[in-house]
C-alpha cells in the first residue's frame, strides 16, 4: 500500500513543480518588482528606500483612457 502511495507521490511531484513554474506574478508582485528596480536604479538605501517603496506601492495606476476598437 505504501509503495503505491510513494509511487503516486513521485509521479505527482514533477507535475506540481512544472505547474508552479508556469504561474504568472500577480499585479501587486509586478508593481513591487517595478518599484524595487526603480529604487535600486536611484541607489536608495534604508529609510529613503522604505519611503520610496511605500509611496510607489500606494500610488494608483494611471487611469485608462478610452479604448480604441
Amino acid at each position: 500500500m505504501y509503495s503505491k502511495l510513494l509511487f503516486a507521490a513521485a509521479l505527482a511531484l514533477p507535475v506540481a513543480a512544472f505547474a508552479a513554474v508556469d504561474k504568472k506574478p500577480t499585479p501587486q508582485q509586478e508593481k513591487f518588482s517595478a518599484c524595487s528596480k526603480e529604487a535600486s536604479a536611484k541607489k536608495l538605501k534604508r529609510d529613503e528606500r522604505n519611503r520610496f517603496m511605500s509611496t510607489c506601492l500606494s500610488a494608483k495606476p494611471p487611469a485608462a483612457g478610452p479604448q480604441a476598437r
